[in-house]
């Protein structure tokens, strides 16, 4: 016996109209079963056993999407003849005055889950930074930024204390050196840090880092350098591990009088204002220096900080 053509069991799915209707509003979209009944004028049954007969034959796919299933066309991943097949007939069909109608359906369906959306951000706009935080944490969107790191990069973060910012770093960096001089700080890291393979942690002060010249491609001081006994010492360290063009960012607190932070916190320095490091940057070998203070923060009790970036020169 002869083996029938794929082709032809191609021409048998989309010998059906309602099939192509179908199959038109799926390209590049996702519908549910209900949104799909809504623009293509079908009960839910039929529209089901269509459904079922594109599946088959693999010009449909599904997800789930909590209680609810979503389906597709996915045109790239379609046989390339399949995909020839559904472009002449795709052509044939959408002038129709039933093509434009469900286009226009279509149009509906959608403008009905962008209004759902932006009914509730109009409700919640005064909330709705507390309601981020309370779902995701009131850090979630700042350790995303860490994905604008280039793949393949050497990141030191000198001064890395418990490993916290070590870790969110590790997901897209290539490799991480944790550099502390405290020992409780570095035990509590590799206790954080245990299955972060790329993370190689490090013991030994700013001023003397245990790391090799020009081994990083970016350096990073937060919360750190008022700790540091010789800040400008640190900062020429930075600049002997990083490579030409390298960056250094230094996130650190504004000048300021609680001279209780020494006591208190072990503060050798109380903040740092902008020409003062900004001359210690380009004593250091950088260049390109940036310096931006931040807003402050009405829920916290800690001075003002400030926002330092600088390139290698040479």
């Amino acid at each position: 016996m002869n083996e029938v053509p794929a082709v032809v069991d191609q021409l048998t799915v989309l010998s059906d109209a309602i099939r192509v209707r179908m199959l038109a509003v799926l390209e590049g979209r996702e519908l549910t079963v209900s949104e799909l009944c809504e623009i293509v004028q079908l009960p839910q049954s039929t529209a089901s056993r269509h459904l079922k007969t594109l599946g088959d034959g693999d010009w449909v796919t599904s997800r789930r999407d909590g209680t609810r299933r979503l389906y597709t066309l996915p045109l790239d991943d379609v046989d390339p003849s399949a995909r020839r097949l559904w472009q002449l007939v795709r052509e044939q069909v959408m002038p129709s005055t039933s093509a434009s109608d469900d286009s226009r359906r279509l149009k509906q369906v959608l403008g009905r889950r962008r209004t759902q959306s932006e009914t509730f951000f109009s409700s919640a706009a005064g909330q709705w930074d507390r309601l981020r935080e309370e779902l995701f944490g009131a850090t979630s969107h700042l350790r995303a930024l860490v994905g604008l790191l280039d793949p393949g990069l050497v990141v030191g973060d000198l001064g890395c204390g418990t490993g916290k910012i070590s870790e969110w770093l590790a997901l897209f960096a290539e490799r991480v050196i944790a550099v502390d001089a405290s020992k409780e700080m570095l035990k509590a890291a590799r206790e954080g840090l245990a299955d972060r393979k790329n993370v190689d942690l490090r013991a030994g002060p700013l001023e003397k880092l245990p790391i090799a010249n020009h081994e990083l491609d970016v350096a990073l001081m937060m919360l750190v350098l008022h700790h540091v006994p010789e800040p400008q010492r640190a900062l020429a360290e930075a600049a002997r591990t990083l490579k030409v063009g390298g960056r250094l960012l230094i996130l650190d607190m504004l000048p300021h009088e609680r001279e209780e932070y020494r006591q208190t916190m072990g503060h050798v320095w109380l903040g740092f204002a902008e020409k003062q490091m900004t001359a210690w940057l380009r004593a250091a070998g950088f260049k390109d220096m940036r310096w931006r203070s931040l807003p402050p923060d009405s829920k916290t009790k800690g001075p003002s900080l400030f926002v330092a970036t600088a390139r290698r020169a040479t």
